[in-house]
């Protein structure tokens, strides 16, 4: 084969590798890069902060909040639902007050148009019926019939149409989860307890710490590869091998010795790992416009 230069531009062929070259910088077709730890949200981290929880809380569907976090979002709801039914409220007293002018209207309408036939008792001329007919001959044909006048005029100030403002509809009084997208009530919040990694060796802050809770029953180090399961009941965080192995064996709180259900066992929603069977998709995919050649 011939020797190339570095930037040949006489190839016959635009190969695979030219054409990833030129779209990442050029800024076009799609680009896809694989996450790394850091862009993965912690298992003890707010989902909304993204940052380690100091009062913990979980909902239903196992997604962990801080407490002062989502609470902050539930009453910033509640207030924009309070503005939004303000608004729409106003609309309907608005389309209320406009209903009953038009009923007003039609009624003085036909009081005047009362008046002026007891006032024309005496039969008029009978009018011809073609001189009722407009005339058509200096129209076109798709405004005939007086049609003309009433079709809008963009260059006319006086005939110019208006926009309309769009109508609002009523606001959903419910309040959504963030990342489930459920319905979320303050009441469903569940405190969770975590238990430290009891090492006095270790002189580090809990935030500088690598591993720093384990489980509450088998003393298991947890983190983002392990499953963990959160105790309804009394709030404490354990592995789902403590669950199948031990607790569903009798259905009975190992620390505490209660009676508990399934529907209290709770799984722990984790962020990404590196293994395939706990993430769907650990890429992430930006969309831009494509690159033609």
């Amino acid at each position: 084969m011939t020797r190339h230069a570095r930037n040949c531009t006489a190839g016959a062929v635009y190969t695979y590798h030219e054409k990833k070259k030129d779209a990442a910088s050029s800024g076009f077709g799609s680009s896809s890069r694989r996450l790394g730890k850091d862009s993965v949200k912690g298992f003890d981290c707010c989902s909304l902060t993204l940052q380690p929880c100091r009062n913990p809380v979980i909902t239903k569907d196992g997604y962990l909040f801080d407490k002062e976090a989502i609470l902050t979002y539930i009453i910033t709801k509640k207030k924009e639902f309070a503005r939004k039914m303000k608004e729409y409220e106003r609309q309907m007293k608005e389309d209320e007050e406009e209903q009953a002018e038009k009923v007003n209207a039609e009624t003085k309408k036909q009081v005047d148009r009362f008046i002026s036939t007891e006032k024309n008792i005496v039969s008029s001329k009978p009018t011809n019926a073609a001189e009722e007919i407009p005339s058509t001959s200096g129209a076109i044909s798709n405004v005939s019939l007086g049609k003309r006048k009433e079709l809008p005029s963009f260059w006319v100030p006086s005939q110019t149409p208006s926009a309309k403002v769009a109508r609002l509809e009523k606001p959903d009084s419910k309040i959504y989860c963030p990342i489930s997208n459920k319905p979320l009530k303050m009441k469903d919040l569940i405190e969770v307890k975590f238990t430290e990694v009891k090492d006095p060796s270790d002189k580090k802050s809990l935030i500088a710490k690598e591993n720093r809770y384990m489980c509450a029953v088998t003393h298991d180090i947890l983190n983002n590869s392990v499953p963990c399961a959160v105790l309804k009941t009394t709030g404490d965080v354990v592995t789902m091998e403590c669950v199948e192995k031990i607790i569903k064996k009798d259905m009975i709180h190992p620390l505490t010795s209660e009676k508990i259900a399934e529907s209290d066992i709770i799984p722990l929603q984790r962020g990404g790992t590196g293994f395939s069977t706990t993430n769907d998709n650990l890429q992430a995919k930006e969309e831009r416009p494509a690159l033609q050649c």
